[in-house]
């Protein structure tokens, strides 16, 4: 086909151009057999190389296909190894069960035991100090193999190390968290697992980080300065505040609320009640301080002949000198009358704090009423299922009575006292009465017989 295409373009080419006529036929038929040979032999090439191509490919096959052949046979023995190996590690595994049964049960009990031992430790306190000692106790657990004897000494060391550690009081190097949240490395010093400070405060240890973190409300302040001068202590002896809970009680000591937040659960009725016991108090004072006085210019007055204003018993004495020249009759009302008079001024204010005495208790009760009705109401609301909801009224009862009993009972003592020098002042004034009496009857009788 292809000689044909170039001879019709020759033809074409020879017809259109009457200059190339004198060509012969001949050359043009030679040319064409020649273009002819040519694709002849190049299909013979292709397609003799397609053949090679076609022969190699299939002696691959043939070499791959008994590979193959061979790789299955190895398959199959493989497979077959596997298997009877699997059945040799069952029928082994089940020998190794029934020959260690009991080291199983040690093995379970060995991590039975580093679970307890890693919770103890996690919670104390001396794992500030050692943060990584838990690591092998995470591997014992974790283990699926049966432990050997220096997993059993580890464990044993560790709890040796934890009780001797219990028993000493170390400073160490630590971050700790302050109230404002920031991270200091400070120098601590633990006393045993029980409680650590620094810089004269006390700390708790928190487990999920395995750091210590300042108290939010520190002990009293004898126990601070316990603190610091154990800190500053280089040897010998010091006393020092323990925490026996190790830590519990120092935590909880965040939630006891103060005096000043107690004052504010009780209300109005707490507020009341402290205004008159502090009202009470001032009288104490102000009525103490005035019948102390007058008892002991009445001391004076006794042992002085001089009248003296400053006392009921020298005012008694003045005015009688008014009304010796009068009837018996007329001094002993007269005296009567000093003596009640001084009496009033005596116990003025005494009615008052036996009043307060009185009442605050019963603030206190109506307190506990009010506080036991919000109570109800939140059971009634709420139902007992948070105990929570119901301590704001308990709280409120409870405070309100303690705070009415607290004022009332230094109140009715102090007032005791008060109106016992008081009766012992009118008591005085009531015997130099009758004596003065006597002294102007003798006076009258001497009068009379002249």
């Amino acid at each position: 086909m292809k000689w044909l295409r170039l001879a019709v373009v020759t033809i074409c080419v020879v017809l259109s151009q009457p200059a190339l006529a004198a060509a012969t036929l001949d050359e043009l038929v030679a040319r064409v057999r020649e273009e002819s040979g040519k694709d002849i032999r190049f299909d013979q090439a292709r397609e003799t190389r397609f053949i090679q191509e076609r022969d190699q490919q299939q002696a691959k096959l043939k070499v791959l296909r008994n590979e193959l052949a061979d790789s299955n046979k190895k398959a199959d023995a493989y497979r077959n190894t596997y298997q009877a190996n699997e059945t040799r590690l069952t029928e082994l595994d089940g020998q190794i069960a029934s020959q260690a049964g009991e080291l199983n049960d040690l093995f379970a009990m060995v991590q039975q035991n580093a679970a307890e031992i890693g919770s103890l430790l996690e919670r104390s306190m001396i794992s500030a100090q050692f943060p990584e000692r838990g690591a092998i106790l995470t591997r014992v657990i974790q283990q699926e193999s049966s432990v050997s004897m220096e997993t059993l000494q580890n464990l044993w060391l560790m709890l040796i190390h934890e009780m001797h550690q219990t028993g000493k009081v170390t400073r160490f190097s630590s971050p700790v968290i302050t109230l404002d949240g920031e991270e200091k490395t400070q120098t601590v010093t633990r006393i045993g697992a029980f409680n650590a400070v620094a810089d004269g405060k006390f700390l708790r240890f928190l487990p999920d980080s395995l750091k210590l973190v300042e108290l939010a409300r520190q002990p009293a302040a004898r126990h601070q300065n316990m603190a610091q001068a154990l800190e500053q202590a280089e040897e010998g002896w010091r006393a020092m505040a323990v925490d026996p809970s190790k830590g519990a009680i120092l935590s909880l000591l965040v939630q006891s609320p103060g005096f000043i937040e107690r004052v504010n659960q009780s209300g109005a009725i707490g507020y009341l009640i402290l205004i008159i016991g502090v009202t009470g108090v001032l009288i104490v004072l102000w009525r103490g301080l005035f019948l102390g006085a007058t008892w002991y210019r009445i001391k004076q007055q006794l042992a002085c002949e001089e009248n003296l204003d400053n006392n009921p018993l020298g005012r008694l004495r003045s005015g009688i000198q008014a009304v010796r020249a009068k009837s018996s009759e007329v001094l002993a009302t007269r005296l009567d009358e000093a003596v009640s008079q001084e009496t009033s001024r005596l116990f003025f204010g005494l009615t008052a704090l036996t009043v307060f005495a009185a009442v605050t208790p019963l603030m206190g009760l109506l307190g506990t009423v009010i506080g036991m009705i919000e109570t109800f109401q939140s059971i009634s609301l709420f139902g007992t299922g948070d105990p929570k909801l119901m301590a704001g009224g308990i709280s409120y009862a409870l405070v309100t009575t303690q705070l009415g009993l607290a004022v009332a009972i230094p109140l009715l003592l102090l007032q005791s006292l008060l109106h016992a020098q008081a009766n012992r002042i009118v008591e005085i004034l009531d015997q130099q009465s009758a004596r003065l009496y006597e002294q102007y009857d003798q006076y009258d009788q001497t009068l009379l017989e002249h």
